[in-house]
């Protein structure tokens, strides 16, 4: 399923989304934990780009394991070569766990922190409406547990998407 798309191995169309979606996930994941103006903007393309890119380093990894499999099985990958894809793949691997982590605290980010136009609309609500908002809102230990975490899972991302693109593209053109 995940071998070909018309003719063409699919790993090399299906890995370019990976290579946007993860990196664009960790900008757009610290943009909203730092930047509270962004916020209101940004909440619904946080969530579903929490959702996509996970989706997409998967699809990136099963079309690899598929592509690497029918490679093996017409005995197009020597011996000597083979640890060099299988490091590569190992790469792909935590790249996956990665972005899952990443697409995590997207979605904590996106739940527990509210964007800017709710603490505005609480301001404008009656006084018995302002303290139950306020008893709703994310304590500043959580929100600030969040930002961090946010910051380490998009390095961790962004690390380990460069380290498998710079493998598998050393793999392709030098066969290192």
């Amino acid at each position: 399923m995940f071998e070909e798309f018309m003719g063409i191995p699919a790993h090399p169309l299906v890995l370019h989304a990976a290579v946007v979606f993860v990196p664009l996930l960790a900008l757009l994941t610290i943009g909203y934990a730092l930047v509270p103006p962004i916020r209101p903007h940004t909440r619904w393309v946080l969530g579903l780009l929490a959702l996509g890119a996970p989706i997409s380093a998967l699809l990136a990894k099963l079309s690899g394991d598929a592509f690497f499999d029918r490679l093996r099985a017409a005995n197009r990958v020597t011996p000597e070569f083979a640890p060099t894809i299988e490091a590569h793949q190992e790469f792909g691997d935590i790249t996956l766990w990665a972005t899952i982590g990443l697409a995590i605290v997207a979605l904590a980010l996106v739940w527990f922190v509210p964007p800017r136009a709710a603490k505005a609309r609480a301001a404008e609500a009656s006084a018995a409406e302002a303290s139950a908002t306020d008893d709703a809102r994310p304590s500043r230990a959580l929100t600030l547990a969040l930002q961090v975490l946010s910051l380490v899972a998009a390095g961790i991302a962004v690390y380990y998407v460069i380290r498998t693109g710079d493998s598998g593209a050393k793999a392709v053109w030098t066969g290192q």
